[in-house]
């Protein structure tokens, strides 16, 4: 028995092997930063939870196999000096598993069962089949065996603690076969006429497709992209529980939600071949807006969060996005976007401005997005230029909507409302050739050292000349040969893996890049396009990156990552190939 691997390799340490649609994976990482030894089926639902471990083992004596793990976006094999084990998805919750030479143990991955927790384990009556019930999950995960004998069972039916599972092997050293599905209550007896290889065929053409869609101009020029397009493709999942629309969560390992800037990124990077999915990515955390207009944090399968919000990028995003999408978008469309982002934009002009105040503030980092940015050291509640710089694009995008919606009145409004945001934030937070944030309550100045102070320059062609030169010099001594430092090196704030006191991010990157070639400083904006796109080629498409070393950290696979890469590495092949269509984020 052989199988051919296609498409882009990827260790399953660093991106979990999925399939669009799927709200698990199967991967090492069976919590935040935290590896077990073997692959695991580990479901998103209500959580993240590792819920089955997946073994190979020796034939005969039953004894974990050595094997080295193989995975493209098809297919993932256990490869051992006897024998193989083989996995694909044959649908969003049904995986299949061949097997030769090698056979499988499915246990349940916690052995305590107490009546709020664990995975209760039987056979079903007169079937080959065996049953595991998740309480973390509240999902049942079953086991049919097609082909192949049972070597084994252990703990059917148990309480307490106990080793719960099954062991597969083959009759007389064959091949085996078995399904496995996730499902809520009761579902019929499995079924299924189609072969093994075929499934298999079936995934590698459905992810052909959507990289075909999403980089049809991808070239040995930008080597990452068809991974790229792997780590959005297999963070995608169906619409359940408060997920309201096909999402691509951050991630499938622990970043496993949508929070409420993140998704803009994806949004940009899927509009051109895939616009539904692209305007679903845009408009999901909107289905959420509370009656103030606010987004909520981030969205999951089981919960909402609105204890923190995001910048307001979505102005800049949406003016992107109408850009990037392969057909002028209806009127109702218009209308719905209009009616969100004003009612969002308005939540920052009422509910965070003082009263009398111009300018609004954050009520903490996690509001920016920057959590820890060294901005937030001396107070945490802050008047900040990059709040104000997004919140001016975003009026300025709903001005030029309103017009086009023929609301002349609220054209004329949003404009002077921007007009005056951008004269304030120059008047009260520009001073000796540097932004600077204030304390709202007093109105205290406070210097930082964040490349935070620095994103004004997402205001791109809006920004005087002498100011756009100043952001770019700073820009331009963030810059580490891997990209855009979020703490200079040299700061005595810069922490490795300090999250936003070091580390290059995707967002900071991309909203830089963007900003600078408006604002006509296009060289620099090339070095850091270069710079990042080198960076994911060599790195993969890690939540954010050492920037002295270029190391991925945190959560390996982080899908506005891969979308900050493939937004670049896209402009960059339209400069390249096409300078007359060359186009920015």
């Amino acid at each position: 028995m052989t199988a051919a691997l296609s498409g882009p390799a990827f260790s399953v340490h660093d991106i979990p092997f999925s399939t669009r649609g799927s709200w698990f994976g199967i991967s090492p990482v069976v919590a935040e930063k935290t590896y077990a030894e073997d692959l695991h089926l580990v479901s998103h639902q209500t959580g993240m939870h590792a819920v089955l471990s997946l073994t190979p083992v020796s034939p005969g004596t039953g004894t974990r196999a050595a094997t080295r793990v193989e995975a493209t976006p098809d297919l993932l094999s256990w490869i051992g000096r006897t024998g193989r084990v083989d996995l694909a998805y044959e649908s969003p919750d049904t995986l299949r598993l061949r097997g030769n030479g090698l056979g499988i143990r499915v246990c349940a991955a916690a052995r305590a069962l107490t009546p709020f927790s664990g995975t209760y384990f039987y056979q079903e009556p007169h079937a080959t089949a065996y049953v595991f019930t998740s309480y973390e999950t509240g999902r049942r995960y079953r086991i049919t065996v097609l082909s192949g004998a049972v070597a084994g069972t252990t703990g059917a039916q148990a309480l307490g603690s106990a080793d719960r599972g099954v062991t597969i092997a083959a009759d007389g050293g064959g091949t085996w076969e078995i399904a496995v599905e996730e499902y809520e209550t009761a579902r019929t007896p499995y079924s299924s006429s189609v072969a093994f290889d075929r499934i298999v065929e079936a995934a590698r053409t459905a992810f052909t497709d959507f990289t075909d869609a999403i980089a049809p101009w991808r070239s040995p020029s930008t080597p990452a992209a068809e991974l790229a397009a792997y780590v959005l493709w297999s963070a995608t999942v169906r619409p359940r529980g408060f997920v309201t629309r096909p999402a691509v969560l951050m991630s499938k390992h622990w970043m496993d939600k949508v929070w409420s800037w993140d998704h803009c990124f994806n949004a940009l990077a899927l509009a051109p071949g895939q616009p539904e999915l692209a305007w679903d990515q845009f408009f999901l955390p909107f289905d959420h807006q509370d009656e103030s207009g606010a987004l909520p944090d981030s969205v999951t399968h089981s919960e909402v969060l609105h204890n923190f919000v995001k910048p307001p990028i979505h102005g800049w995003a949406f003016g992107h996005l109408r850009r990037r999408l392969p057909a002028p978008l209806e009127r109702t469309r218009l209308t719905e976007a209009y009616d969100r982002i004003a009612r969002w934009t308005d939540f920052w002009l009422t509910a965070r401005r003082a009263p009398g105040a111009a300018l609004p503030h954050y009520q903490h980092g996690n509001d920016s997005g920057w959590d820890n940015a060294t901005t937030f050291d001396a107070e945490r509640v802050v008047v900040t230029a990059d709040l104000a710089a997004f919140l001016v694009l975003q009026m300025r995008e709903l001005a030029r909507l309103a017009e086009e919606l023929e609301l002349t009145g609220d054209a004329r409004r949003w404009m002077r409302t921007a007009d005056t945001t951008q004269a304030a934030m120059f008047g009260e937070l520009w001073t000796d050739g540097r932004f600077i944030a204030r304390s709202p309550a007093d109105g205290r100045p406070l210097a930082g050292t964040s490349l935070l102070d620095l994103m004004p320059i997402t205001l791109g062609e809006h920004l005087p000349g002498d100011v756009a030169a100043e952001l770019a010099a700073g820009l331009g001594a963030h810059l580490t040969p891997h990209g855009l430092a979020t703490e200079q090196p040299t700061s005595p704030h810069y922490v490795s893996d300090g999250y936003w006191r070091g580390p290059i991010w995707a967002p900071s990157t991309v909203l830089a890049e963007d900003g600078l070639r408006r604002a006509g400083h296009h060289r620099l904006a090339d070095e850091v396009s270069a710079r990042f796109r080198a960076l994911c080629e060599t790195s993969g498409f890690a939540e954010n990156f050492d920037a002295v070393t270029g190391t991925g950290l945190r959560d390996r696979a982080y899908t506005w990552t891969a979308s900050g890469y493939l937004l670049l590495a896209e402009a960059y092949e339209l400069r390249r190939t096409e300078p007359s269509r060359a186009v920015t984020a």
